[in-house]
C-alpha cells in the first residue's frame, strides 16, 4: 500500500500564494505519476495537475495554467503544488493522488488518495 500525507493548506486572500506538499510512503518504487485533484462543495472532484515520475512532464487543467506549478522530488517521493495568484474559485479540498500504472488525470486512474487539505481563498 501507499500512504499519502498532505500539508500546506490554509486560508489566504485572493492574489496570495500557497504551497502544498504530499509525501508518499510505503510501496512507492512503482510510482508512475502523482498529482492533485480538488473538490469544492456541491461539485465533483476535478483534476488540477499531474506530473510523470520518470520524465517529469506535467499536465494542468486550463483554469490553473500560468498560476500553479507542480513539481516532484523523486528521492523523497514527494510532490508539490505551488499555487500563485489564487482566486476565490480555487477554494476546495485538495487531494493528493498516486498512480502506479497510468497518468493521474482522471479519477478512475488514481490508485491511492490523500485525505485532503482545505484551501480557502477569500475575496
Amino acid at each position: 500500500q501507499v500512504q499519502l500525507v498532505e500539508s500546506g493548506g490554509g486560508l489566504v486572500q485572493a492574489g496570495g500564494s500557497l504551497r502544498l506538499s504530499c509525501a508518499a510512503s510505503g510501496r512507492t518504487v512503482s510510482t508512475y505519476a502523482m498529482g492533485w485533484f480538488r473538490q469544492a462543495p456541491g461539485k465533483e472532484r476535478e483534476f488540477v495537475a499531474a506530473i510523470d515520475w520518470k520524465g517529469g512532464s506535467t499536465t494542468y487543467t486550463n483554469s490553473v495554467k500560468g498560476r500553479f506549478t507542480i513539481s516532484r522530488d523523486n528521492t523523497k517521493n514527494t510532490v508539490y503544488l505551488q499555487m500563485n495568484s489564487l482566486k476565490p474559485e480555487d477554494t476546495a479540498v485538495y487531494y493528493c493522488a498516486w498512480g502506479g500504472h497510468t497518468p493521474v488525470v482522471v479519477v478512475h486512474t488514481v490508485d491511492y488518495w490523500g485525505q485532503g487539505t482545505q484551501v480557502t481563498v477569500s475575496s
